[in-house]
């Protein structure tokens, strides 16, 4: 249960900080202004807030596995808000990032 739990928190995570950063993208660069860029910046305070929530209390491994699913995160994002296709090294480089997300996370340790 608690994997589970962690992989719904790395998720919504990954909801708040991607699509934080794609609203201030958005505001700045396709010049759609400061809602848009106000927006991204609470999205992004959120995602701060969800990462604490994390089951496991280490801060390094919880930020360094959570970069494996903001790197598969952000390509699927991409595909789904700006059209984005991703080539196979993309594919295999975000499946890369999960499996090492999966191992920093979730192998099993000697307390």
């Amino acid at each position: 249960m608690l994997t589970a739990r962690s992989v719904a928190l790395f998720a919504l995570a990954a909801l708040f900080e991607i699509g934080g950063a794609w609203l201030v993208w958005q505001g700045v660069r396709e010049h759609r202004g400061w809602i848009w860029i106000g927006t991204g910046v609470l999205a992004l305070g959120i995602y701060g807030f969800v990462a604490t929530l994390q089951p496991d209390a280490e801060f390094g491994r919880v930020l360094a596995a959570y970069g494996g699913v903001f790197v598969a995160g952000s390509i699927a994002w991409g595909m789904a808000a700006d059209g984005y296709r991703p080539d196979r090294w993309d594919v295999i480089g975000a499946l890369v990032c999960l499996a090492g997300m999966a191992v920093i996370m979730y192998a099993p340790r000697d307390h």
